[in-house]
């Protein structure tokens, strides 16, 4: 298989998907009581909580391997979903919800187009 510029796009998005989604998973495990607090404000349990660490974590995870980020990608997707209605939709665009719409976005464009070539399955091969 050829690379192309595709390929290197979709690398670049899932090098940006996967630091974002990564370092924000492990914050909230690092800080759990605080993450705790903050869904519980929301009215949400505890389980809400481990769930959204754990999909960020392992969906940054996945998009930075290129492995599973059709799954990985709707997943995130959902957790951008319920961030943007239940956080971020009252402040508005502009210091709201932009952000969490650029990775819902981007999420499931990786979800449709696949991870390109640049994947770990291509570094294992040596090619």
């Amino acid at each position: 298989m050829k690379a192309n510029n595709t390929d290197t796009a979709l690398l670049l998005v899932r090098i940006a998907l996967g630091l974002v989604f990564l370092a924000h998973g492990a914050t909230k495990f690092m800080d759990m009581p605080g993450t705790l607090q903050f869904f519980t404000a929301m009215h949400l349990s505890a389980l809400w909580a481990y769930l959204v660490a754990t999909i960020e974590t392992l969906g940054g995870l996945a998009m930075l391997l290129g492995i599973a980020t059709g799954w990985a990608g709707i997943l995130l997707a959902v957790v951008m979903l319920g961030s943007t209605f239940l956080v971020k939709m009252s402040h508005g665009f502009i210091g709201g919800y932009e952000f969490d719409l650029t990775l819902f976005l981007s999420a499931i464009a990786i979800s449709l187009a696949g991870p390109g070539k640049y994947t770990l399955r291509f570094a294992l091969k040596g090619q």
